[in-house]
């Protein structure tokens, strides 16, 4: 039997999970493992510590490695080591969601170019099965409404500050206690780890090139603790949601940011480290995946699927996974987040004067918002009040004009609702 050689770059918990798992396929050896540490302690049983290396040129410059797996993430030295290994004849299986999103296009040119394909299903949702059978089973749709929850950092986070009514900097500090956080939380809490998934998801679920810079971005760091009071009280939960909408005119609308969803919705019950993503499609209308958004195994889980599959290619055939590849010829038309129609939830403190909250509902009646909701609780001590608003659906651009012009009002957060 012909074994199928692999070279791992990163030993982390991901490439611990993958090492674990291939061990029980008897047509594919890992046989090189590049790492920063070659003296770290690994929870590997039997580990055999020489096929690791501190040079990734090891694996990149062999000529019998058939397959490069990729799991540092980061654009550098990522790139520099997937494009070579590329050059020098090698298939790539990366969990890498940055590199994807920033450098997408000369990936996947390169990858053809040397026909050699790409494989990321741990890219996007950690253990959930979705690049595949958004490329193979459900390539007959037209996908023009993608949504979901990709980062399971921030979920634990929100879902914690639900349950608990704790503030999010306490919240923040137990999930990087618990390791559910990292030490520097930027890349979870700012919305950028969810911005690279859904830059991908669209790109793909569109079929056409996303530009990472045209997607907005906005992170929980706002959240309060209030906040996930009030949307309680209004039926609702606050989460963090990725979404893309293509609509009839081909023009994309892709964006990360907080959103109050009703708490009758199934989103609204996808807790802690939980991911999920929902698509709307002609003809097969709307389905959903839910599942493991990261962990060693779920994770690997993917990884190693994306193994067996290239090297199941491998076994029949030169040009390998056509339906897998990378058909992307052109650029959508983004919409600037200034242009979309959403409900707001806005909190606002207020001079406790007479006709405030007419003031309120005439600057808005001017700019052409209709306000659904409006609450007044009490007073505070510093003669105060206390207003929360939901609005009905409403321009971007016209609810920052109107909040422009409530100079006299606190805005304390404004948070779009789902439609």
């Amino acid at each position: 039997m012909k074994k199928y050689k692999i070279g791992m770059i990163g030993l982390g918990t991901v490439g611990t999970g993958v090492y674990k798992t291939l061990q029980e396929f008897d047509d594919i050896e890992i046989v090189k493992i590049a790492v920063k540490n070659i003296n770290k302690k690994r929870d590997i049983e039997n580990f055999d510590t020489s096929i690791m290396t501190t040079d990734p040129y090891e694996i990149i410059n062999n000529p019998d490695i058939d397959i490069l797996v990729e799991v540092i993430g980061g654009v550098n030295p990522a790139w520099d080591y997937i494009s070579k290994a590329i050059e020098k004849g090698k298939h790539i299986v990366t969990a890498n969601k940055e590199l994807l999103a920033k450098k997408g296009e000369d990936l996947f040119n390169l990858a053809e170019k040397h026909n050699k394909v790409v494989l990321y299903e741990a890219a996007i949702a950690g253990g959930i099965p979705l690049i595949m059978p958004m490329k193979t089973i459900m390539a007959g749709n037209k996908i023009s409404k993608v949504r979901g929850i990709l980062n399971g950092t921030t979920n634990y986070i929100l879902t914690k500050m639900d349950i608990d009514g704790a503030s999010y900097e306490d919240v923040l500090k137990e999930a990087q206690e618990l390791g559910y956080a990292e030490t520097d939380p930027t890349g979870d809490v700012e919305g950028y780890d969810a911005m690279y998934k859904i830059t991908t998801l669209s790109t793909i679920a569109f079929g056409k090139r996303i530009k990472l810079d045209n997607v907005y971005r906005e992170g929980i760091t706002k959240v309060r603790a209030e906040d996930m009071q009030k949307a309680n009280e209004l039926g609702y939960k606050i989460k963090l949601v990725a979404i893309g909408n293509l609509d009839k005119n081909g023009k994309a609308d892709v964006r990360v940011h907080p959103m109050l969803v009703q708490k009758t919705t199934p989103l609204a019950h996808v807790d802690y480290v939980t991911n999920t993503v929902n698509l709307d499609g002609y003809p097969m209308g709307n389905i959903s995946f839910t599942g493991p958004g990261a962990g060693e195994f779920p994770t690997a889980s993917s990884v190693v699927g994306d193994i067996i599959n290239i090297v199941a290619g491998l076994k029949h055939s030169d040009y390998i996974l056509p339906m897998m590849r990378c058909n992307h010829k052109e650029y959508a038309e983004m919409v600037d987040i200034s242009e979309t129609y959403n409900k707001y939830y806005i909190s606002i403190t207020a001079p406790n004067n007479i006709g405030v909250i007419g003031k309120i509902g005439n600057v808005c009646a001017e700019k052409n918002i209709s306000l659904s909701t409006i609450l007044q609780k009490g007073l505070s001590k510093d003669n105060t009040a206390d207003i929360t608003i939901i609005t009905e659906v409403c321009k971007e651009a016209d609810i920052q004009s109107a909040i422009s012009e409530l100079s006299e009002c606190t805005i304390d957060s404004i948070i779009r609702v789902e439609a």
